[in-house]
């Protein structure tokens, strides 16, 4: 990963606030985990909490910094562990320096670690105030929904609860074996009955053979996409899934920076790309990376479906004015736990910004979820 990418993207003429610079004087990271209503199943683990790193930076007379991150067991080669081992020895080397210098010596060292270096740098530009946090207007954002039943009665309780709560895109996790999740799709498609639109998602689980099986045979009514058939690592397999597709396809895993929007835009019948604060870097890395995708034709989508509170408010954030579907920063939702005072607002299948809208957290309760925590002040 390119540091100067990272300074060109936060200190670049795009951030009004470029030219000015705080002392970071203080760090505190808490380990966090937030206990889930109902468990969430993926193709290659099932969720019944998330554990996100939450990092609270102080900056010299300029208030606060929030950032955070969950590294999901099995999505990289990042581990919670090193995540966090490295996050506390990146801190303590940055306590005292000026945030330009900070962010460009995380950038260095965070290849390994892009989800724990991205909670830091994202901190670093809310207390540089970046106008990618700023609501100028009363905003609403639709969300996507995931269906989880199995069996029919399962399914259709389901969709109806989800349609009654206002939400009009639907995910659906396929992967395990073709003939079957086929055969689970028709019987969604004859409940939604065009209610929704359908996305679907392998994680990343099928095979070539079983990835181009599917793809081939699945009734693309209300399908609005395929996502990620097969290892994030197999360009070529997904190229294959995405020539034989009766649907677009979306990767997923494989995109995490410029030069992979580059790659996906050469592969025939790749229409979408999703793009996660916790892989680009930054706030101002991920809104160019968004217009980057449709600059080259595609068409981006936003989200991390496993981000606390405080992902969702800030991929809703940069959201606003450059996505136009359904954002997949639901995680909130999932969780029972908040960690605003005042939480984001849910309304009948959106997301709600108020105008001015910056969150103020609950301190108590975010202590109550807290199972580690590390303070770091400058000398």
């Amino acid at each position: 990963m390119n540091p100067d990418l990272f300074k060109d993207c936060i200190l670049g003429k795009r951030n009004p606030n470029h030219n000015s610079d705080i002392i970071v004087e203080k760090i505190v990271l808490r380990r966090v985990r937030l206990p889930l209503t109902v468990p969430y199943r993926l193709s290659y683990r099932t969720f019944e909490s998330f554990e996100p790193i939450v990092v609270e930076a102080y900056g010299m007379d300029s208030g606060i910094g929030w950032g955070d991150g969950h590294i999901s067991p099995g999505s990289s080669a990042e581990t919670r562990e090193g995540g966090w081992s490295f996050i506390q020895k990146m801190a303590s080397q940055i306590v005292g320096l000026e945030t330009v210098e900070a962010i460009s010596n995380i950038a260095k060292r965070m290849h390994k670690n892009k989800v724990a270096g991205s909670a830091l740098i994202v901190a670093l530009e809310m207390l540089k105030k970046s106008p990618f946090l700023d609501v100028p207007e009363d905003t609403r954002l639709p969300l996507l929904a995931p269906i989880n039943g199995l069996k029919a009665k399962e399914i259709e309780f389901e969709i109806e609860s989800k349609l009654a709560e206002g939400f009009r895109t639907f995910k659906i996790k396929v992967g395990k074996d073709a003939d079957a999740d086929l055969a689970r799709l028709a019987i969604i498609q004859k409940v939604v009955n065009g209610r929704a639109t359908l996305r679907i998602d392998a994680n990343r689980a099928y095979d070539l053979e079983q990835g181009i099986k599917f793809a081939s045979s699945l009734d693309p009514t209300g399908v609005e996409l395929f996502e990620q058939p097969c290892a994030s690592e197999d360009w070529e397999a997904n190229a294959r899934v995405a020539e034989k597709s009766n649907v677009a396809l979306m990767l997923d895993e494989p995109i995490c920076d410029m030069a992979d929007i580059e790659k996906a835009a050469t592969i025939k019948g790749v229409g979408f790309c999703k793009l996660k604060l916790k892989r680009f870097g930054s706030l101002a890395c991920l809104g160019l990376g968004l217009e980057r995708v449709r600059d080259l034709g595609m068409e981006p989508v936003l989200g991390d479906g496993l981000g606390s509170e405080i992902t969702g408010w800030m991929e809703a954030s940069v959201a606003q004015t450059l996505i136009r579907n359904a954002g997949e920063f639901n995680g909130f939702l999932k969780a029972s736990d908040r960690l605003f005072e005042t939480p984001l607002q849910f309304e009948n299948g959106d997301l709600v910004l108020p105008k001015g809208f910056s969150p103020r957290f609950d301190r108590q309760r975010l202590d109550h979820l807290t199972i580690d925590r590390v303070e770091l002040a400058a000398a």
